[in-house]
């Protein structure tokens, strides 16, 4: 297998000039706040962008603070539109409903002159993420290292994550994240991804492969997709924050992706996107973490902190490689904007998956 290509740029801001902007807006806020110890977490996606700080005020409401920030529009977006209220909203509305280590919300704010783009402020996690690059399942970061037994103590903490999360939050309160459209919640998220997709090639060539999953999707479709509730979205560990001496949950990060669809959903994509960086890790002669989050582990346990069975695996997970395929393609096609790769002959070759995903629409995944 081909080395992969270099980690694409994460913004065109700069993070001192943010810093700078962000300290005269706090002083409109809380005045005479000193911001200090600005930087970029390590872990900064291409996705809305965090900024880590410290307040230095004797009437601040939290000292560590981090913020985040809708995309900037120069670095050729991963997502058409970055909803920072929804976010605030939903983090807020769990923060309230669940006991899940949600970070406490601050400020809002929608204007986009002060840094540029809408933003918001929480309190700040300390503890340690599951690295994504180069991924947790490669040796030489402290999860691999970490014992069997302490991983399955993460594992078990982090399905109750989404056990707690689906049981606990007022299914209702969550209908304001449905898409417009018609039909079921499971159908207007399908329809917006395929929505997402036309944006993602307008103008570029097609997948073919992407399009074969769509398709596929239809003739897997549920007879009965099961009851709809609050999904976390970006459901998985590398969007946890785990205690620095211990395997426990002490954040849950990143609700961007938060959506009222069947709990089938969320499920699909923890177990997808594990074994993303699984197939990769083998992929590059390494044995990776084969007996971790396997997916007959998280539906069975799953099952015995809700009681409910998960159904139409074979839907979902093909689903979440899907939806992880559409991202892809957008990641390529931005490094190719910013002439970090050339595109290929065959627009599939761009999605570091492609094979996995075949495999899936196949049915010869699993």
């Amino acid at each position: 297998m081909a080395a992969p290509a270099p980690r694409p740029r994460t913004s065109t801001r700069e993070p001192e000039e943010l810093g700078r902007r962000l300290a005269a807006w706090l002083d409109t806020e809380l005045p005479g706040a000193e911001v200090t110890g600005v930087r970029v977490p390590a872990s900064n996606g291409m996705s809305s962008e965090t900024l880590l700080f410290d307040i230095e005020h004797p009437d601040t409401p939290v000292r560590g603070c981090a913020l985040r920030l809708a995309a900037d529009p120069a670095a050729y977006t991963v997502f058409p539109t970055y909803d920072m209220p929804r976010q605030h909203r939903v983090m807020s509305l769990v923060g309230a409903h669940t006991d899940l280590p949600v970070p406490r919300v601050l400020w809002l704010e929608q204007d986009p002159a002060p840094l540029g783009a809408p933003f918001f402020v929480m309190a700040r996690a300390e503890g340690r993420v599951p690295p994504d690059v180069m991924p947790y399942t490669y040796e030489g970061n402290w999860l691999h290292s970490a014992s069997d037994s302490e991983r399955a103590e993460l594992q078990e903490a982090s399905i109750s994550l989404l056990a707690r999360l689906h049981d606990q939050f007022p299914a209702e309160k969550a209908e304001f994240l449905l898409p417009e459209g018609a039909g079921s919640p499971l159908r207007r998220h399908v329809d917006a991804q395929r929505a997402y997709y036309a944006w993602v090639v307008e103008g570029l060539a097609p997948s073919p492969l992407l399009e074969r999953a769509f398709a596929r999707l239809e003739e897997l479709w549920p007879a009965d997709e099961g009851p709809s509730v609050l999904n976390w979205g970006d459901a998985r560990i590398g969007n946890v924050v785990y205690r620095a001496d211990g395997f426990e949950p002490v954040a849950v990060l990143d609700w961007e992706m938060a959506a009222y669809a069947p709990r089938e959903v969320d499920l699909g994509w923890t177990v997808y996107l594990h074994r993303f960086f699984q197939d990769l890790t083998v992929g590059f002669g390494q044995s990776g973490l084969p007996d971790f989050l396997r997916r007959s582990d998280i539906e069975r346990r799953y099952a015995e902190l809700t009681g409910h069975t998960p159904r139409d695996m074979e839907f979902h997970t093909l689903y979440a490689a899907l939806r992880h395929g559409i991202v892809m393609l957008r990641i390529a096609y931005r490094q190719a904007h910013f002439g970090e790769v050339e595109v290929p002959a065959d627009p599939d070759g761009l999605i570091l998956h492609h094979a996995s995903l075949r495999a899936m629409v196949q049915g010869t995944y699993w």
